[in-house]
């Protein structure tokens, strides 16, 4: 395939993502255009920090997008979904807790140490997903309502029902800005976990083998590639993509509460994979069009709340508009559309010889 076609075929599958996106930025434009407004303000440290709707709906959809980009690759492999990303974080965040209680004192050493310690728990919980699911064959979203169920339970059993503060400048850096940076600091982390997974896909074959498996397993099994190193592998890279996320809500609020802590954020996942075009069935994927559904769902809940609509009845309008996206964008609609434009382009060029 050229370069060309690639590009093509690149801009094909985030179209409905990038044109969902264009038309939220136009509503808004005429609807208020001060809301992309960006303001430089003080905040109670002292620090000057980036303000405005913009900066809010990037900051806001950090850990959305992370946990997007790991869901997209146990999605392409498994042709599933994982289901219990949210409490698997709760469990990640009590162990980075109380990895920080037991040293002492909070320092960017200590953080680094218990985000270790955390991502290893992490992978062991997610290992056991894809155990169930590469070993078992037990549909995703199944094997995965198990943690989904318990999971937050296991958080209470590491910290209790206790709500543990962490008063550290540290904390405050990565929950919120760096000193002498303006940008929040959760925007780098959503860069630096893209970069790192950009990385291993260039100089690493993990890209292809995960499409490979999602698209025909037993052809990828007869060209070498096994299956369930693959799956469990989609289940790692989600892991560590999670205890990232948990990271940054801990980091955010500066303490951990299991019941709230990336509560509900499966579900935004899930809906930021298939806005981001891609197939929930397994196979071909691009994480930069799960990061723009991310931002995509971000931007619809703060357009919104913008519009006084009441936390209540927010669900229900963006179930709404996310149906029409998510249609928009599936196959029997692709390939409705793709069969006018060829028609289109065939009158075109019938009505071209005619006048030559």
């Amino acid at each position: 395939m050229t370069n060309q076609k690639k590009w093509v075929a690149s801009l094909s599958q985030l179209l409905i993502p990038l044109v969902a996106l264009g038309l939220l930025l136009l509503f808004n434009l005429f609807r208020d255009p001060g809301f992309f407004s960006i303001q430089v303000a003080v905040n109670n440290s002292g620090n000057r920090v980036l303000t405005g709707n913009l900066i809010s709906i990037i900051d806001s959809a950090s850990e959305l997008a992370i946990i997007a980009m790991g869901m997209t690759l146990v999605t392409a492999a498994c042709g599933g979904q994982d289901i219990s990303v949210g409490a698997v974080g709760a469990i990640s965040g009590a162990v980075l807790v109380k990895v920080l209680q037991a040293f002492g004192g909070i320092t960017l050493g200590t953080i680094l140490v218990a985000l270790v310690v955390a991502c290893l728990a992490t992978i062991c919980f997610k290992l056991f997903n894809g155990t169930l699911v590469a070993v078992f064959k037990i549909q995703p979203m199944i094997a995965t309502l198990i943690l989904y169920s318990c999971g937050r339970s296991i958080a209470y059993w590491i910290n209790g029902d206790a709500t543990p503060q962490l008063s550290s400048p540290v904390v405050s850096a990565i929950g919120m800005t760096i000193p002498g940076i303006p940008i929040p600091t959760p925007i780098f982390l959503v860069l630096l976990v893209g970069l790192l997974l950009a990385l291993v896909f260039r100089f690493t074959n993990i890209s292809l083998y995960t499409q490979s498996v999602g698209i025909n397993q037993g052809a990828a099994r007869l060209n070498g590639i096994n299956p369930v190193v693959i799956k469990l592998l989609s289940f790692v890279l989600l892991g560590v993509c999670v205890s990232v996320a948990s990271l940054i809500g801990v980091c955010r609020l500066g303490q951990l509460n299991h019941k709230t802590l990336l509560v509900d954020i499966e579900m935004d996942a899930i809906l930021a994979v298939a806005i981001g075009g891609n197939n929930l069935g397994g196979g071909k994927f691009k994480l930069s069009g799960s990061i723009l559904g991310a931002y995509i769902i971000q931007m619809l809940t703060t357009t919104l709340y913008a519009m006084k609509v009441s936390p209540v009845n927010v669900k229900a309008y963006k179930a709404i508009v996310i149906i029409v996206i998510v249609v928009a964008g599936s196959p029997v609609v692709k390939e409705k559309l793709t069969q006018l434009w060829k028609r289109l382009r065939g009158g075109t060029a019938g009505a071209r010889k005619e006048v030559g």
